[in-house]
């Protein structure tokens, strides 16, 4: 606890509660400021030092009876550098530190983030103390181009709670966000719009209990320029120059924060140029989905500067909207933004709504030498207020909102084969993708993000499980993706078929019957994530979904199913033949034959072509083709070897070449004779034009011959 004498005020900075300032009278005495913080602190200690720049000026007594009988009692929070090893021993190192930093960019409002590690050593000779000298080495610096604000600065000073708690728009609200940097370093270092800090959590470098300083380039610009060493590490890096701390004013934020060579009370990690290159490592590992769901950052980039200054890019990655309408993602932004505010206002109006929108990704890893792109289909939905009552109380009581975003991948278009995504997983994202593994797989064809309830240390959804039946955070995840997820999905779709048939001309990066890959397989989909599957196909499949092999968008009642090798002369004429019938063929994916076998109804048929089908077809149509494609399509009407439903059909080849009709015979003038070795065409004089066509298949003359022996409707 420290003390600062200021005319009429005691101004107390504790350990614990921060400021507390008393006004008192010029002669007000020891005893006098002891009862103060005895009746304001309210807290069980034995002995609160009051210090002033790092000097002793007093000790105060605050005797507590609870232990002696009645009197003051209560729980006490630990000294600030067990809190903050607590945090760390809970959340792991790696990646997630420096995606806690693009989310606190993304709170701010920024468009670009950079990391840098930098070898170089500063000068030691002006410092605020001789203590700091350790700090003026190695560092990872942090830029983004957003300054911070007032409610910023003093975030990131209330360590045991965020102030972004009651802004769901924040994505930062989640996780141990800042603090996460204690993994790296001990003394983190700020250079924001006109002020420096620096932060100490083991409070031994700016005075005893002092956790950091803060300067104001405007008014203490004489004190800077004395430490000149001290502020030299913020100078020459991302835009920062001298002349940026003359004219008071940094336009972004600037982190610095010095490697931990030895160990600390705070960490015994120790950090070198290894362990943050493999920092940035992990982060290139989904680097190229990390800006999918973001709104403000659209570039992120890796440096290296070595200990001669010289810097180089490493890694990079970017993301640009539609190419064709340059407004087209920031309009639907700002329609989500309006959705959210209209929610947040109370407003009722139980409808859910989505906008779509293109995001070209390009990574470029120049270690690699290698540069990649993709293009993503985003649709973003916001549920409206009254649409489910559970879900506006749980919305209500934990600050969230009914956001869902999913992207669908269009293609690699480094790939020669359009829409080309081998090897694509689906996984869950709170805004920024989660960590990988099994808790983050979905088994769905897109990536799906949402305002989830996370695990405390942000590494997983929550679920309902036994012990936390009743864990609110898990109720409204299951509620947002049983009411909200099902339409965002379903728009989804739709949209990309309709671009599909729009864009066509425009050279969209899907072909209509690679819309197919984003319908989730029931097999493949996690039990999480099973209850999209009912809404969003009871609605998707009263749709236009199914292209014909005619290029028509048509219902599953319009369609005929085709499972043959189009590629086969007898598949493709039995598919021509049934379009020139009028018949709407389709050809779809073993998914959507999943979904047609578990999701339409058992009163609705789902038409296949087979054998059958053909049959009933060539009854109300006669073939008009060639003599060849009517022998396909008798071969194919054969292949079930129903024979008895061969009468009627006008498939049965004579030697003339021409086909008689399939016949049940009544009298000897009614018969077709297949001739044989034994029995030649020769012994049948006058009935030439009565023998059956003899340089059939074998396939097709032996089911004939069985035909004869079945119904007797072939002699």
């Amino acid at each position: 606890m420290s003390l600062v004498k200021t005319e009429q005020r005691h101004t107390l900075r504790h350990d614990y509660i921060g400021l507390r300032s008393y006004e008192v009278s010029p002669f007000t005495s020891v005893q006098d400021v002891k009862q103060l913080l005895y009746e304001e602190t309210n807290l069980p200690v034995i002995e609160q030092r009051l210090t002033h720049n790092g000097r002793v000026v007093l000790s105060v007594i605050l005797e507590g009876r609870g232990l002696k009988g009645g009197g003051r009692f209560g729980q006490t929070t630990p000294p600030l550098v067990e809190f903050l090893k607590d945090i760390l021993r809970r959340y792991p190192e790696g990646g997630q530190i420096l995606k806690e930093l693009i989310q606190n960019a993304e709170d701010a409002g920024a468009t670009e983030v950079k990391f840098m590690y930098d070898e170089r050593e500063y000068g030691v000779e002006s410092l605020w103390s001789a203590d700091m000298a350790q700090y003026q080495g190695t560092a990872l610096y942090v830029y983004n181009d957003a300054e911070f604000t007032s409610e910023d600065w003093k975030g990131i000073q209330e360590i045991a709670r965020s102030r972004k708690r009651d802004d769901p728009l924040k994505v930062g609200r989640f996780g141990i966000g800042f603090n996460s940097v204690y993994h790296v370093t001990d003394v983190p270092g700020i250079f924001s719009g006109d002020q420096i800090a620096m932060l100490d959590p083991h409070q031994t470098l700016f005075g005893v209990h002092e956790s950091g300083h803060c300067w104001n380039v405007k008014t203490d610009h004489k004190e800077i320029a004395e430490m000149a060493d001290q502020f030299a590490p913020f100078i020459g890096i991302f835009g920062s120059t001298e002349k940026t701390i003359k004219d008071s004013s940094f336009p972004g934020t600037l982190f610095r924060f010095p490697l931990r060579m030895k160990p600390s009370q705070l960490s015994c990690n120790i950090y070198n140029k290894e362990k943050v290159l493999e920092l940035f490592e992990s982060f290139k590992a989904d680097a190229d989905t990390v800006l999918l769901f973001l709104t403000s950052i659209q570039k992120i980039s890796l440096h290296v500067r070595e200990s001669d200054g010289t810097e180089h890019m490493m890694f990079q990655v970017t993301s640009t909207g539609n190419t064709d309408d340059k407004l087209e993602r920031p309009n639907a932004l700002k329609t989500v933004s309006q959705a959210v505010n209209s929610y947040s206002d109370g407003a009722l109006t139980s409808k859910i709504t989505c906008v779509t929108y293109k995001v070209n990704i390009e990574t470029q890893d120049e270690m690699a030498k290698e540069t990649q792109r993709m293009t993503w289909l985003v649709c973003n939905g916001v549920g409206g207020r009254g649409l489910c009552a559970e879900l506006d109380s749980l919305a209500d009581e934990l600050k969230f909102m009914p956001t869902i975003g999913i992207a669908l991948p269009l293609t690699l278009m480094n790939k020669e084969d359009k829409g080309a995504t081998s090897g694509f997983s689906g996984q869950a994202f709170c805004f920024l993708p989660l960590p990988p593994g099994e808790e983050s797989e979905t088994g769905l064809p897109v990536h799906v993000s949402g305002f989830f309830g996370l695990t405390d240390n942000r590494r997983s959804i929550k679920w309902r499980e036994v012990d936390q039946w009743r864990d609110p955070a898990a109720l409204w995840n299951e509620l947002l993706i049983i009411t909200v997820t099902p339409r965002v999905y379903f728009t989804l779709i739709t949209d990309t078929i309709k671009r599909v048939q729009t864009e066509k001309d425009q050279d969209f990066p899907l072909s209509p019957t690679g819309t197919y890959r984003a319908w989730p397989d029931p097999k493949q989909v996690k039990s999480r994530w099973k209850p999209i599957l009912k809404p969003l196909y009871e609605s998707l499949l009263q749709q236009p979904v199914i292209y014909s092999l005619n290029m028509s968008w048509v219902q599953v009642e319009q369609a005929v199913f085709s499972d043959l090798d189009t590629d086969k002369d007898i598949s493709a004429t039995v598919i021509n033949y049934l379009q020139g019938t009028g018949m709407q063929v389709a050809k779809v994916s073993m998914v959507v034959d999943a979904v047609l076998a578990a999701y339409i109804a058992e009163s609705s048929e789902v038409k296949k072509v087979t054998a059958s089908l053909l049959r009933q077809v060539i009854r109300k149509n006669k073939p008009k083709g060639s003599s060849q494609e009517k022998l396909l399509l008798l071969e194919f009407a054969l292949s079930d070897a129903n024979y008895s439903d061969l009468i009627g059909l006008e498939l049965l080849p004579l030697q003339d070449g021409t086909f008689t009709t399939f016949t049940s015979p009544v009298s000897e003038k009614d018969a077709i004779y297949i001739a044989s070795e034994e029995y030649p065409r020769s012994l049948y004089p006058g009935l030439q034009g009565r023998f059956m066509l003899e340089n059939l298949k074998p396939s097709v003359m032996g089911s004939l011959k069985k035909a004869v022996k079945t119904r007797g409707n072939v002699t």
